[in-house]
């Protein structure tokens, strides 16, 4: 059986490596039949309606999906592929008890009421004997036009046509429940529910995974894995941010209120019963034993632009300090700064020895788009690299989401290659105003981006090189 997913028109990069994902998270039998990343809808072959429906019960990129019956790109074409479905089949739909509506939709293109009824009335040859009825009817037929991405150059038709019968509706509802503007405790980093949970389906997280944030904030991604019913555990450095002790990041508002708190978020959205828990610690120092394995690793670490990269540690002598000589063992002290070179290096390790065989690690990195290649990826001889999502930011930035999957028990070090990592020092430099606003303009007009000069380029990988060199002899 076919059936069409119609997603939503954002993060269309990441609607494939998530059903991809769910069709192994419930083990279903699958293949695609049609599908392109740039485009908000695919086609898949699936063994039942069930089928259909269990990754429904999953997906976030969804709106909704057809049993396929029937598509076209020429209107000729797709009344004569309708035409031709064995509706004999379906009796019981077309019977005169069963009620029914059809819907019509356009993408791109909006249309009014009389378009509709026209639309509709060219259906006419369907063998539809009962109530028409527009409110939970028996049945609702879908009726679908992809009038292509470009807003401002429409075509004179659509470029595809698709007829079916309604299945369902994705986890899109989600997305408001776990709405950001009415969580009870967030800050400034706090992830976008949205993709929060495309990171849970990624992670392939569900009611057997144990779940681990080592930068977890505010714990969006935690929440999120927990819809999943993930059981969940985070660590975070920031101790005031774990307690709700930090400045409210909402407009206009100081103090935060006295019922802010992780915990309050999961009661929130009545998930307390997936929550480990958090704990202040700092990543660079592992806290767990050895032998404990995770099934996921999802998050996002820090960059240095919103949030500092710290770890606990000092420059300073203490042999010299004035701190009594019985304290010094249990002192902690300061926080020195922690590259993002290092902590992509520390959290590829963590994973490899802390992931389940087959567990995931899920992550963000920030690129400037003109410097980014896929070889410069993260890399240990015990990960594989599955996928590579971008979100554009800006102009000149962008960060990849990455997934990779824990193969085998191999020993090994990760490779993390410094020119991926300087983007804290990358990232000011177009708005350094070495560049004019027009020439500004035409880079973006030329490369899809702020491209930089090959002057600037060459300062760039001179910098990273630097970089490198001092902290290894560091």
């Amino acid at each position: 059986m076919r059936f069409l997913f119609w997603c939503s028109n954002t993060h269309l990069h990441f609607k494939i490596p998530e059903f991809e994902s769910i069709f192994q998270v419930l083990g279903l039998q699958f293949e695609w039949i049609e599908k392109n990343e740039e485009l908000p809808w695919f086609i898949i072959e699936l063994n039942t309606v069930n089928d259909a429906r269990k990754v429904l019960s999953r997906s976030i990129s969804t709106k909704h999906c057809i049993h396929l019956w029937g598509k076209g790109t020429t209107y000729q074409e797709f009344h004569e592929d309708v035409k031709s479905f064995p509706f004999d089949e379906y009796k019981e739909i077309f019977s005169e008890e069963k009620s029914y509506k059809i819907s019509v939709e356009t993408y791109m293109k909006n249309i009014d009421l009389s378009e509709k009824l026209r639309i509709i009335e060219s259906l006419d040859y369907l063998p539809t004997k009962g109530p028409v009825r527009l409110k939970s009817p028996d049945y609702e037929f879908s009726y679908l036009e992809f009038w292509g991405t470009e807003n401002n150059n429409l075509p004179q038709n659509p470029y595809n046509i698709f007829f079916g019968l309604s299945i369902g509706e994705g986890q899109r509802h989600l997305i408001t429940k776990q709405s950001i503007k009415s969580r009870k405790f967030i800050g400034n980093t706090t992830m976008d529910p949205q993709l929060a949970l495309l990171m849970a389906n990624l992670g392939k997280v569900d009611s057997t995974s144990l779940v681990w944030d080592p930068f977890v904030g505010t714990g969006s991604l935690l929440l999120a894995a927990a819809e999943f019913k993930g059981h969940v555990f985070g660590g975070d450095i920031d101790f005031l941010q774990l307690h709700a002790r930090t400045r409210s990041t909402r407009a206009g508002i100081k103090d935060r209120n006295k019922d802010e708190s992780m915990i309050a978020n999961f009661q929130q959205y009545g998930l307390t019963s997936q929550y480990g828990d958090v704990i202040a610690c700092d990543f660079s120092k592992s806290l767990w034993r050895s032998g404990v394995k995770f099934d996921v690793i999802v998050t996002d670490p820090p960059y240095g632009i919103r949030e500092q990269m710290t770890k606990v540690g000092t420059d300073k002598d203490y042999s010299k300090s004035s701190i009594p000589e019985e304290y010094l063992k249990t002192h902690v002290p300061e926080k020195v700064s922690y590259s993002l070179e290092h902590i992509l290096e520390d959290l590829i390790n963590f994973s490899a020895n802390y992931l389940t065989i087959g567990g995931r690690l899920v992550y963000w990195i920030p690129v400037i788009r003109q410097c980014y290649k896929r070889n410069l990826l993260p890399s240990h001889p015990a990960l594989n690299i599955l996928y590579d999502c971008e979100q554009i930011l800006s102009s000149h930035t962008s960060r990849r989401l990455i997934v990779m999957e824990k193969n085998s028990e191999i020993n090994g070090k990760a490779t993390v290659h410094p020119e991926l990592t300087n983007f804290k020092d990358q990232f000011y430099i177009p708005l350094a105003g070495k560049v004019s606003r027009r020439e500004r303009k035409e880079r973006i007009k030329q490369y899809g981006h702020l491209n930089f000069s090959e002057a600037e380029m060459k300062d760039l990988t001179v910098s990273a090189k630097t970089r490198s060199k001092g902290s290894q002899e560091k």
